[in-house]
């Protein structure tokens, strides 16, 4: 059957409608969802707070036991440093002040026989005195006696006085003995808390100085995401706010968060941070704090994260991250 021109051009009408509708239908599907209206979206990283184990002392590394990826509990033996050269300076501190006691005692001897000689000699002055008045001795004789007299009393003075420094010495040999010995026990790390070993520093062998490094643990039982909100959703947001965490290692599961930090400045929008509105230039960083008793979000980890703030709308059925 043969279409007349008029009937051709309907059915090519109704094909290009049929080819707009399906092509408008594509472009519907293919468009993303808009983000729901009671959370506010943003991304970052896992982070954590990091504690850098560090010598007081400086000397050679004989026993390192962190090992990254491992935990380690507060207290736990970490680090062992050659303690042989601060246990030869206690000991020598010691011997000082050993020194310096039996000084001492040698001195006190030293001082009681003085002490004698000097009361000796002040009964000869008196005896000698009365003499002089009553004319049965010379004066040259007199002033003989008072000399001895003088010289027996300095020498308890100066007897006294290499006393008190007796006893300097061996307080000052004393403290040099404690602060010896509390080097030796600096030598010993523990860990500082309970947490993951993120790197190694040093290695046994290794000399190293006192403030060095030697490795950097985590605490893993919290966690941190710092986002990047705009200025329009700052009023929104509250603190100890509800929040959701995805990672992509696990991401069918929400890990629960709150807000616990909010910059009190703008800062300029960082390069590597996507924002839904691209207009804007300026942003606000917002700290996320999600408990992490299985220590499973490692820091580094890349992390989308949505903030509820209207609580009565709740929570949407799914959370995605716009594209």
């Amino acid at each position: 059957m043969k279409l007349s021109a008029k009937s051709v051009a309907g059915l090519v009408a109704v094909g290009l409608i049929g080819v707009v509708s399906a092509s408008a239908y594509a472009y519907w599907r293919l468009q993303p969802e808009p983000m729901p209206d009671q959370v506010i979206y943003g991304s970052g990283r896992i982070e954590a707070d990091e504690v850098r184990v560090a010598s007081e002392v400086a000397g050679r590394l004989l026993e390192n036991r962190a090992v990254e990826g491992q935990s380690v509990r507060a207290g736990e033996p970490l680090m062992r440093i050659d303690a042989a050269d601060y246990e030869l300076q206690a000991d020598r501190a010691e011997a000082q002040r050993v020194a310096a006691l039996r000084a001492g005692s040698q001195i006190d001897a030293q001082i009681g026989l003085a002490s004698h000689h000097a009361m000796t000699a002040k009964t000869d002055l008196g005896r000698y005195e009365t003499l002089s008045r009553a004319g049965w001795i010379p004066a040259q004789r007199l002033d003989m006696v008072r000399n001895t007299y003088a010289a027996a009393t300095d020498q308890v003075s100066v007897l006294r006085q290499q006393r008190a420094e007796a006893d300097a010495q061996a307080t000052v040999a004393a403290k040099t003995a404690a602060l010896a010995h509390a080097q030796i026990a600096k030598t010993r790390l523990v860990a500082p808390i309970s947490g993951a070993v993120l790197e190694k520093l040093a290695e046994p062998g290794e000399v190293v100085g006192a403030g060095q490094p030697l490795a950097v643990l985590a605490n893993l039982q919290t966690v941190k995401l710092k986002v990047f909100i705009v200025e329009k959703d700052l009023g929104r947001l509250r603190l100890g706010g509800q929040a959701r965490i995805h990672v992509d290692a696990f991401g069918g599961r929400d890990f629960p968060a709150r807000v616990a930090r909010v910059d009190a400045q703008a800062q300029f929008t960082p390069r590597d941070v996507h924002m839904a509105d691209e207009r804007s230039r300026t942003v606000y960083g917002v700290i996320l704090e999600a408990p992490n008793p299985e220590g499973v979000l490692k820091p580094g980890m890349p992390a989308d994260a949505w903030i509820l703030w209207d609580g009565k709308a709740g929570w949407p059925k799914s959370l995605k991250a716009p594209e």
